[in-house]
């Protein structure tokens, strides 16, 4: 009989040890198969200065005897930098009431952005290592079974003047573009990255994008643009494969 098991880990990542080599290596034998990792939902996960940051861990995995539930404990590493490991490694594993082969674990973790990541060259890829044991002896060990990016949380501001403005007038719109260090736990600019000037226009349903300004040396953002009616406008950043993207709020612009 097959046996399928779910594991959903909440990770809160306890701390980053530096491990090289911080992966088990690939194994297996017998018929016990990891067939599904989701890390957070399938979202990548955003790490600020100061402010841990929990998600979930989900595996599921089949043996046709069973899952050995305190086997299954998941970690999380980045090359030979980090390795992050569950608050409680037994795991809190139910039964499905109606598929008894399927199990269900959970793993409360927390991403510490001051021990976790150590510095800003973690940013990006990090690899799941799972572990999967069935009651009969077979197992399987995965040391990249999924991946997630762990960013940089970028922050970001806008502001458009004067207001109110003249129609035909020149409106001045600034703002700045940061993200967060891990090596000095504070924001600095993000420079040379491509913003998006989006406007919406009073009673309309959707922005557009009117410019793409790029940020400077020190991650400020400026153009000017001709007001034409009233309306919102906002910055937009599509983020990048160590930063996450994120939109300003909206500033309303009274146009007359």
């Amino acid at each position: 009989m097959r046996k399928s098991a779910v594991v959903a880990a909440t990770v809160g990542v306890l701390s980053a040890i530096v491990v090289p080599g911080a992966a088990v290596a690939d194994g297996h034998e017998g018929d016990t198969q990891i067939l599904k990792v989701v890390i957070n939902g399938g979202n990548d996960i955003a790490l600020g200065t100061t402010e841990a940051k929990k998600f979930t861990l989900q595996v599921t995995a089949s043996d046709d005897s069973g899952i050995k539930e305190d086997y299954t404990v998941p970690s999380l590493w980045n090359g030979s930098k980090g390795l992050v490991i569950p608050d409680n490694p037994t795991g809190d594993c139910v039964t499905h009431a109606t598929e008894p082969t399927i199990s269900t674990c959970t793993y409360k973790m927390t991403l510490r952005p001051q021990i976790d990541p150590q510095d800003n060259t973690t940013a990006g890829t990090w690899k799941a290592a799972i572990p999967v044991s069935g009651n009969d002896g077979d197992y399987v060990d995965k040391d990249a079974a999924a991946t997630v990016k762990v960013r940089r949380y970028a922050r970001m501001t806008v502001n458009a003047s004067p207001e109110p403005v003249k129609k035909g007038k020149t409106l001045t719109v600034t703002g700045s573009l940061t993200r967060a260090s891990w090596e000095t736990y504070k924001y600095a600019g993000y420079t040379a990255q491509a913003v998006k000037l989006q406007f919406r226009k009073k009673g309309a349903a959707s922005y557009s994008t009117v410019k793409t300004v790029s940020t400077n040396s020190g991650g400020a953002l400026k153009t000017t643009v001709k007001a034409a009616s009233d309306g919102y406008w906002r910055w937009s950043f599509a983020g990048t494969s160590t930063t996450n993207s994120v939109t300003t709020t909206a500033d309303y612009v009274d146009v007359n």
